[in-house]
């Protein structure tokens, strides 16, 4: 395929990922764009369970029946002659590293706020994995429609508590209940809103002039008079989005809008398409980028997802295209197992279905059959293996041991276990000393431990027992430092191997460590040479 043909297709992609703290409104947001995007006819509320309804993206039992995502799912969809691939992540407070390696697989971020709230916790941590990654993020300040902090304080907050400046590059013409639209302020255009009947089509709107006659006559004459002043004073003393810094990471545009009324959605959705940068800034280990267009095929494992539909029973994993053209029965190079692989079994996914894919992009995100070939951070290629950055681990802060309550579903039981630990979405490890040989689970925050047994039960017939373990820190040795470990300490193994210690508390781990200086505690795995 000619490097022209694969421009272009690259310069059509745009591949994207959703944060927010919980309730902030992101699945609502992500159902709203697929609305835009004709991906779907009608969206539901996420929360009108009474209704039988569920969101899109959301596909595991547990989602479904409390209304919020727990796993990352890959959905992609196409708007005006662009195809956007939207990485839709967990919003549990409970997240995982799943959240954490989906952004790795995205060009850029939509950070959504609530109006009345601000900048909330998840979403700080979330925004510094995006920004140590050098991920561009545009803000989506959500729910206008009730009541909000000042939108001064609001820009405020983002510079302060994120440290980026926050650019609007539309205004709101009134909050609340009096929340009627936005104004472009680069096209100097006033879109006036319609509410639809549970916001489950999308808006109609009207366009005027900031200056229009007629909103004296429609609209609350102290409502206009301040939007009217709030737009000089944006103007003269803020200015307008500057596209270099936003690609660098200093600021950030900041759009206004009510998600589940639809008001600003597709305003938002074509600044988006003008924004966000392409599939091209892959970063490589030594500072520079991967060229999408002229060099060989290449694609990382960033997730592994088990039994996504009960019928099929098979593993998934997701790849994103990097470089290159892939092609269905591709032969490419392993980097892991340093041995070649054919992707004959590859499709495309929108939530829960899937469809067979012959052809994909840079950009792409595209899902393989996994007879257990592929883990997380593997990379493909058909040239030499390309030096992308690892993928993050973060250590664990919760830990259980797991028993399985009855010895017939033992068989099952183990199945599941490794399973799910290949997804990443907890960690597993083994101890002679700790648990009496019971498999132990590490985790982040304690849904995951209810989404672990719930899905053993649920997907493997496996009833079990957990145990919480008193230790609130892990750290990982190097191979070089086992022997120095004194027999005492709280050593595990981990899936692959690595060995980690577990400590009570902080000062636990100081103690430790004042005593044996030899011994380096890592807070990742170490890197296989």
């Amino acid at each position: 395929m000619s490097p022209e043909t694969i421009e272009k297709e690259v310069k059509r992609r745009k591949t994207f990922a959703i944060i927010a703290h919980p309730d902030a409104g992101k699945t609502t947001l992500t159902e709203k764009l697929l609305l835009y995007g004709g991906a779907i006819q009608l969206a539901g509320a996420v929360k009108a369970k009474k209704e039988g309804k569920s969101a899109t993206s959301d596909w595991m039992a547990m989602e479904k029946e409390r209304g919020i995502s727990i796993t990352s799912a890959a959905l992609q969809f196409e708007y005006k002659d662009h195809i956007l691939n939207l990485l839709d992540t967990p919003g549990h407070e409970d997240f995982s590293e799943d959240t954490y390696r989906t952004l790795m697989a995205a060009d850029t971020a939509v950070m959504v706020l609530d109006a009345g709230k601000g900048v909330e916790p998840q979403t700080i941590k979330l925004f510094r994995v995006c920004r140590d990654r050098g991920i561009p993020i545009i803000t989506f300040i959500n729910k206008m429609d009730r009541p909000t902090k000042d939108l001064y304080e609001l820009l405020d907050e983002i510079e302060k508590v994120l440290g980026i400046k926050a650019v609007p590059d539309v205004w709101p013409l009134g909050t609340g209940f009096d929340f009627k639209g936005v104004y472009d302020l680069r096209d100097e255009n006033l879109y006036l809103f319609d509410r639809t009947p549970g916001g489950k089509q999308k808006a109609a709107f009207r366009m005027a002039g900031p200056n229009d006659p007629s909103l004296d006559e429609q609209f609350d004459e102290e409502i206009v008079k301040a939007f009217r002043e709030q737009i000089d004073l944006v103007v003269n003393g803020i200015g307008q989005v500057d596209t270099n810094a936003f690609l660098l990471g200093k600021e950030t545009p900041v759009y206004f809008g009510s998600a589940v009324n639809n008001f600003g959605i597709e305003l938002f959705l074509n600044k988006f398409l003008e924004l966000a940068p392409g599939p091209d800034h892959i970063p490589l280990r030594d500072g520079n980028y991967l060229d999408p267009v002229n060099s060989p095929f290449s694609a990382f494992v960033f997730k592994v997802q088990a039994n996504m539909n009960k019928a099929h029973r098979d593993r998934i994993a997701f790849l994103r295209i990097c470089s290159g053209v892939f092609e269905r029965g591709l032969n490419v190079n392993h980097n892991r197992l340093d041995k070649p692989v054919k992707l004959s079994s590859s499709f495309a996914f929108f939530g829960q279905d899937r469809n067979t894919v012959d052809l994909a992009y840079p950009g792409d995100i595209i899902g393989l059959v996994n007879p257990g070939t592929f883990k997380i951070g593997d990379v493909l290629s058909t040239g030499n293996t390309p030096p992308l950055r690892p993928l993050p681990s973060f250590a664990p802060e919760l830990f259980a041991t797991i028993s399985c309550k009855d010895t017939l579903q033992l068989k099952s039981f183990k199945k599941g276990l490794d399973q799910l630990a290949e997804e990443g979405i907890l960690h597993l490890f083994t101890s002679r000393t700790i648990g009496g040989g019971v498999p132990i689970i590490g985790a982040m925050g304690k849904l995951q431990f209810e989404v672990f047994q719930r899905r053993l039960k649920d997907e493997y017939g496996a009833d079990t027992s957990i145990h919480i373990l008193p230790y609130g820190i892990s750290r990982w040795v190097k191979k070089e430092d086992r022997s120095k470990i004194p027999s005492n300490a709280n050593l595990v193994e981990d899936l692959f191997g690595n060995m980690a210690l577990l400590f009570d508390t902080e000062w636990d781990m100081n103690y430790f460590h004042k005593n044996n200086e030899g011994i380096e505690l890592l807070d990742n795995p170490p890197l296989e040479d």
